[in-house]
């Protein structure tokens, strides 16, 4: 079965188990070139539904934030059954998060972690600004490392006017959220070290639709 069949149908248990780590990256990849293309598969969405009634098998799962303008199955022109898709703002991760992504790769099969951040993000904008707010207050503490971090190696104050200080914070926090995948998750550090899974960062630019991957 070649590339577009993977795409253009659901995925099953026979697909999902042929694929690799790098298979699943690439398959996401070829599917965000065709969204910046306009050229999306065209799928029988329905019918995908009926064919994965009695199971799921995604190939990998994406952990973004929930911005409006971010919706992983449309950015990566997946169908129904394709990918998990957890979503808290400012991609960050907390147990909850860290079990689905148990549950995703160790149980259900996916093969790949893709960890994405987007430009011009407001919980990152909101965090270089200390915000205080209600339990939004906890949350932005989860992003505040990456703050510090690169206020401190780039010797300036933290702020939201500065565009490019907020793009190098949603970098950061990309790579803190994997580095705590690893750090909190035995499971998934084992299958990763063991090239069961790759867990790898992204970023979706908002004024182009295009991933880059790191």
């Amino acid at each position: 079965m070649n590339i577009s069949e993977l795409n253009s149908k659901a995925q099953n248990a026979e697909t999902q188990s042929s694929l690799s780590p790098a298979d699943a990256l690439q398959l996401l990849k070829e599917g965000n070139s065709r969204f910046v293309a306009d050229k999306k598969l065209n799928r029988d969405l329905l019918g995908q539904v009926v064919s994965t009634t009695g199971g799921q098998y995604p190939f990998a799962a994406v952990l973004s934030c929930i911005d409006s303008r971010v919706p992983a199955e449309i950015v990566f022109d997946q169908g129904i059954g394709d990918i998990f898709s957890a979503r808290v703002a400012g991609n960050i991760v907390n147990e909850d998060i860290l079990g689905s992504l148990e549950y995703s790769c160790k149980v259900a099969g996916s093969k790949a972690i893709v960890v994405m951040g987007h430009s011009r993000c407001g919980a990152v904008s909101a965090a270089c600004d200390d915000v205080k707010l209600g339990n939004i207050t906890a949350l932005l503490s989860n992003i505040r490392p990456a703050v510090e971090s690169v206020a401190s190696e780039s010797n300036i104050e933290a702020s939201s006017s500065d565009a490019e200080f907020v793009q190098n914070v949603s970098d950061r926090n990309v790579q803190n959220t994997i580095d705590a995948i690893r750090d909190k998750s035995d499971i998934l550090r084992e299958m990763h070290d063991n090239g069961e899974i790759d867990i790898v960062g992204a970023m979706y630019h908002v004024d182009s639709g295009k991933v880059t991957f790191f």
